[in-house]
């Protein structure tokens, strides 16, 4: 009886690795590297924007390259979608992943957040005329109300969470959503105050309701891989060291301002 030849160990350790899921590259192994990946949505403004096959724009993009160049690598930034971006950024296909991501229980459960790097919570987006209506939550959960939210980010979780009588739609074009409100096919878009903001100034007509006195207090934060102490501690070191020595404020004030 001619009996099977066990695997070596090689191979065996081989088939292992082999199986097992890309992770994220820790700091010392994107230094060896020479490349940062920054997984990113790119239709956040004024975090991060798409502008042509790979090139992109935007408050986080220019902190991406000041964490880059703090390193001595490039970045190389990785496109997904709010709704895939955990997956991926779990699936290991990129090291850090930015673009206006707010901090919440559920991402942490999953990934780590660096330090936050501003604070900013859900703001009402409405048109111009309709500011004094939609002061509070429940000015907007009336039966009446059209309220609109993007798919699979927090937006539509607070929508969701918020607003139980207003007739709610999802919209899958986050670069569309804003023109829905402006053409009065939705009456309320509820993001973060940075976002509204830049929205107002880009499309007149559309006002933010309160931007200084959020509905929600939020906080935007980088998503990091869980149990990388390493990383982790690097990445809040440069954002402390950009926030003091005014490169950051520099940086918020080009796209706030």
């Amino acid at each position: 009886m001619k009996l099977f030849r066990p695997l070596s160990l090689t191979l065996c350790a081989a088939l292992v690795l082999a199986a097992l899921p890309v992770r994220a590259a820790s700091i010392d192994e994107v230094v060896k590297a020479g490349v940062l990946r920054a997984c990113t949505p790119g239709d956040y403004k004024p975090f991060s924007f798409a502008t042509g096959e790979g090139a992109y724009e935007g408050l986080d993009i220019d902190l991406m390259q000041s964490l880059a160049a703090s390193l001595g690598v490039k970045v190389e930034y990785v496109k997904t979608t709010w709704a895939n971006m955990m997956g991926d950024f779990t699936a290991g296909k990129c090291d850090i992943a930015v673009g206006g991501i707010s901090v919440t229980l559920e991402r942490q459960r999953k990934a780590s957040f660096s330090s936050a790097y501003m604070v900013n919570g859900k703001t009402p987006l409405v048109r111009c005329a309709d500011v004094k209506r939609f002061q509070t939550i429940a000015d907007i959960d009336q039966p009446e109300v059209r309220v609109i939210a993007n798919a699979g980010g927090s937006n539509e979780r607070f929508a969701r969470a918020n607003f139980k009588n207003a007739k709610l739609s999802i919209h899958g074009d986050n670069l569309g959503i804003f023109d829905e409100v402006l053409k009065g096919n939705a009456d309320v878009f509820v993001t973060e105050s940075a976002e509204t903001i830049v929205q107002q100034r880009l499309r007149p007509g559309l006002c933010a309701v309160n931007p200084e006195k959020p509905l929600q207090y939020g906080e935007m934060a980088y998503l990091l891989p869980r149990g990388d102490v390493l990383s982790k501690e690097y990445v809040d070191q440069w954002l402390h060291l950009t926030k003091e020595n005014g490169e950051y404020q520099r940086i918020v004030s080009r796209w706030l301002k």
